[in-house]
């Protein structure tokens, strides 16, 4: 009971330690709002900046000090949430950030290797209070462990980095600058050591990162609401979260498409489809169009109009900027054939002619008819509404009526429009305004040289153009915002969960948003359901890191108890005969079980009514409407439940049954009206 009261007061001592840091942040965040002394965006920065400390030290009030560990030369080390130091002379560590070199042994000491510890000890709080702590014998598989993985669930993923395992804390600290992949089955804490991997890289690659930020994409909206409290309460903000439908900015998607459909959009090989849709859109005339000159009239015909298309083809630029090589080749293909009709030339007629070309109304509008500029938008929806252009490239099943219909296989494709495309130009009215606004500004910061010819003045620095440039690109906007809404941005280090999901294409967009070549990518081949996903890795990656990725594997289950794996392993044998199901660490004692029904939703209702322990969720397939909180084998990827209650496994593929049956912590049930699939015949 001493020692408890003693960590208490260690504890306490921490918090008052952590309230005095965050009032000094607060006090300088007053006055940086009160600064009007500074520039506006100085004090915007000074504030976000300010901000973000706040917000990680509030964030690291919850468990703010999770263990400790003592050493052989006596000393002890307390790991916590955040760093906190002595403000005496010597800087005296009190509180070590568990992504720190020092608390390193806290994670990966075993008793055959004890890295020079006698003890470590686990902390249990509740809030700001130490409720009761226990030492192990630098095994967590004991108690410390179980009673971890016992917990109950909640809405949003624990912070689970006080039970980081050795063979995860590996993989977390791995010294690897390309792509890490980590592969392991339901329950191996893949996830987790993704996130705390992002975690320990901003810490220990700040400088790099903390200018480019970290993309996170999972298989869906509520995968990402779990996790998204995770990395924050490590102290990280600087990170994106998205879907594969959420990586063209302003729009987000989780339409899919029928698989066949899934197959064509994600393999390579419809980036020849779209270069050919892109030609298809630089088109000739059906009938000659009449430009009427003063002094000639010119019909632009087919043969006129493919002379200027292969010079500006010949160009090898972008489709949007070449409208302008095109329009100025249509310009000279028609001042030739104009000139000629011309009887009595005068003075500077080619000249005058040529002026009067480029000016002409009805050859603009051929322009934008012949050579449109498009946005990848407009150019692939318009795609997909002709049968005839659909049918004309070989792929007859991309057409649909409504092409803004968007599914989430369009988003790469969406991608690489853009770059096929190119942007379109600012408009000169636009750039005209820009330059003018920046004029203004000179004149208002400008000094008159007759009152003090030694000053310098604004105009002897910058100039309007330059200034204007400077103007349009600041942007005070935090940098996970900046990031989200530009397509262009490359990020650090790029994160993906579920990957085995994701096709080809998608592959493409994420490599060119990372040159870098930075990845940690977390997945199980046995749990794909996209009939575009990989098959393997090397398949998807080579292309891309031939000879800079790694992989490592996960093998330890510590989600599911071996009386539910047990089940689900007969599952995986029906999706990959030759797989390994990933070895449970725990018992509870509760057999699964499975009930024959002829009212399912009664059934369910009753199910549902009786008592249960944490979080509870039904798991059905497409199709089947039933009320309360149900989800797909898709939505629930990456999830975990207290209970699941799988209902109608029959009509679900085998991948989609693994991933069901492996969702719970505790407690599974099945719901069937009709015969189990033979897997699932073992169930009482």
């Amino acid at each position: 009971m001493e020692e408890l009261l003693a960590e208490r007061e260690r504890v306490a001592f921490l918090y008052e330690k952590l309230d005095g840091q965050r009032a000094v942040a607060l006090r300088a965040l007053e006055e940086a709002l009160g600064d009007t002394g500074a520039q506006r965006w100085q004090r915007e920065v000074t504030v976000r900046t300010l901000s973000d400390q706040l917000s990680r030290l509030r964030i690291a009030d919850d468990g703010l000090c999770f263990g400790r560990t003592d050493h052989v030369d006596g000393t002890r080390t307390y790991i916590g949430r955040v760093g906190l130091f002595d403000e005496g002379d010597e800087y005296e560590p009190l509180l070590t950030d568990w992504r720190a070199p020092a608390a390193r042994p806290f994670y990966v000491a075993t008793a055959a290797v004890p890295e020079g510890l006698t003890r470590r000890r686990h902390f249990h709080t509740r809030g700001r209070r130490l409720h009761d702590f226990h030492d192990d014998e630098l095994k967590l598989d004991g108690v410390a462990l179980n009673a971890a993985l016992d917990a109950p669930r909640e809405e949003a993923m624990r912070d689970i980095v006080a039970t980081i395992q050795a063979e995860q804390d590996e993989i977390i600290r791995l010294d690897h600058q390309g792509v890490l992949v980590v592969e392991g089955g339901p329950g191996t804490g893949k996830t987790a050591v993704a996130l705390h991997r992002v975690a320990y890289l901003l810490y220990t690659q700040r400088d790099r990162l903390a200018k480019r930020g970290v993309l996170i994409v999972g298989p869906n909206s509520g995968f990402l609401s779990y996790i998204g409290n995770v990395l924050p309460s490590l102290g990280e903000t600087d990170v994106v979260f998205a879907s594969p439908g959420d990586l063209m900015p302003r729009l987000r998607t989780v339409r899919e498409d029928v698989p066949e459909v899934q197959r064509i959009k994600g393999s390579l090989d419809v980036l020849d489809v779209l270069g050919a849709a892109v030609a298809q859109r630089q088109e000739l005339p059906d009938e000659p169009i009449p430009i009427e000159l003063e002094h000639a009239v010119i019909d632009l015909d087919a043969a006129l109009a493919d002379k200027a298309r292969t010079i500006a083809r010949a160009a090898g630029m972008l489709h949007n900027h070449t409208r302008a090589v095109f329009h100025e080749a249509l310009v000279d293909v028609l001042l030739d054939a104009a000139l000629a009709e011309i009887d009595e030339p005068w003075d500077g007629v080619k000249r005058d002619v040529r002026r009067e070309l480029f000016a002409h109304r009805e050859l603009r509008a051929a322009v934008d008819v012949l050579w449109p500029a498009l946005t990848p938008r407009r150019f692939l929806a318009e795609f997909y509404e002709s049968a005839e252009r659909c049918a004309e490239l070989g792929v007859p099943e991309l057409h649909r009526e409504i092409g803004r219909a968007w599914t989430v296989s369009d988003v790469p494709l969406l991608d690489e429009a853009a770059e096929l495309l190119g942007e379109k130009p600012l408009k000169p009215k636009e750039e005209k305004a820009e330059q003018e606004y920046a004029q203004g500004v000179l004149e208002i910061l400008d000094t008159d040289p007759a009152l003090d010819p030694d000053v310098l003045r604004a105009v002897d620095l910058i100039d309007a153009e330059h200034l204007a440039q400077r103007h349009t690109e600041r942007d005070h906007r935090y940098l996970a915002e900046r990031a989200a809404a530009d397509r262009e941005w490359t990020y650090g280090h790029v994160v993906v969960d579920e990957a085995q999901e994701l096709s080809e294409m998608d592959w493409r967009v994420l490599f060119r948003r990372c040159p870098s070549k930075s990845f940690t990518i977390v997945g199980d081949l046995s749990q794909r359901q996209s009939a575009a996903g990989a098959r393997s890795w090397a398949g998807m990656l080579n292309r891309y890191a031939a000879d800079r990725w790694l992989y490592r594997e996960l093998a330890v289950n510590y989600r599911t108890p071996a009386e539910i794996m047990d089940v689900a392993a007969a599952a995986l044998a029906e999706v990959d005969p030759d797989a390994t199901p990933p070895r449970s660490v725990r018992h509870n004692g509760i057999e699964p079980w499975a009930e024959l029904v002829d009212d399912l939703p009664a059934a369910l209702a009753r199910r549902l009514a009786e008592p249960h322990a944490g979080t509870v969720t039904v798991i059905a397939p497409e199709g089947v409407e039933l009320d309360g909180p149900v989800i797909t084998p898709r939505e629930a990827k990456g999830l975990e439940f207290d209970t699941v209650l799988v209902v109608e496994p029959h009509r679900m593929t085998p991948g989609e049954r693994y991933v069901a049956l492996t969702r719970a912590t505790q407690r599974l049930g099945v719901l069937h009206t009709e015969p189990l699939p033979e897997s699932l015949r073992s169930l009482a």
